[in-house]
């Protein structure tokens, strides 16, 4: 079973600091889309949902504090998680960039492998498999290194679809995911499959994890859609 690559979205006008940061992001096992302007960042920030934006202030067109801005008052962006890249050393300028809604904010020239050690930590929290984490959910733990899934201590065998569909509502118990949201998480999002075809998974899911007996975790939220716990 292999994780789903982490997409990172690459806001750079700079042609040199844009190849810097697309080839050791590649290199970390990361997906690139790169956009070299604000309005092309806005656009595809919709389309593609990254997982992480890296974020260049100086833009032509839209400043990147204003795409920030955006993002961050968009309910299908609000929760991505942002790193402003900026020459503005001012301490008016990173809080200006931290009040707007940046999770984090390096001042150029930065080094890349504290930029790459920043990323990780910004997906740990919101994607804890990617970066190999491990979750617990009651007696329920899934291991995103090994890709191993066990429950009270039995081993769990999983398709590496329902590893992915569990993986995603373990990241954040409790969460109602809509069928839609499970489709681009776990699927992909260009892949066009029926939202149906989330139920069907669901039900294996619901079935290997009550095969000894146990309680089933997960709950359907009538016209949401499911979540664990």
């Amino acid at each position: 079973m292999t994780a789903e690559k982490p997409c990172v979205l690459l806001v750079e006008d700079e042609p040199a600091q844009r190849e810097i940061l697309r080839y050791n992001l590649t290199s970390e096992g990361y997906d690139v889309t790169i956009a070299e302007n604000g309005d092309d960042a806005l656009l595809l920030a919709e389309e593609v949902k990254p997982d992480l934006v890296l974020l260049d202030w100086m833009l032509p067109g839209v400043s990147g504090i204003e795409v920030l801005r955006r993002l961050k008052s968009r309910r299908t962006s609000s929760e991505i998680p942002i790193i402003m890249l900026s020459a503005r050393s001012e301490e008016v300028d990173r809080v200006r960039g931290l009040e707007t809604g940046a999770d984090d904010y390096m001042i150029k020239p930065y080094s890349v492998s504290e930029l790459m050690a920043r990323i990780r930590t910004q997906l740990r929290r919101t994607r804890p498999v990617s970066v190999g984490e491990r979750l617990e959910f009651n007696d329920i733990l899934l291991d995103g290194e090994t890709h191993r899934v066990t429950r009270g201590g039995a081993e769990v065998r999983l398709g590496p679809t329902e590893f992915r569909l569990l993986a995603t509502l373990m990241e954040k118990p409790g969460r109602v995911w809509s069928r839609e949201q499970l489709l681009d998480r776990v699927w992909g999002r260009d892949i066009y499959v029926d939202t149906r075809t989330v139920d069907v998974h669901i039900g294996r899911l619901r079935k290997a994890l009550g095969r000894d007996g146990g309680t089933d975790p997960i709950r359907t939220v009538r016209g949401a859609g499911y979540a664990l716990g």
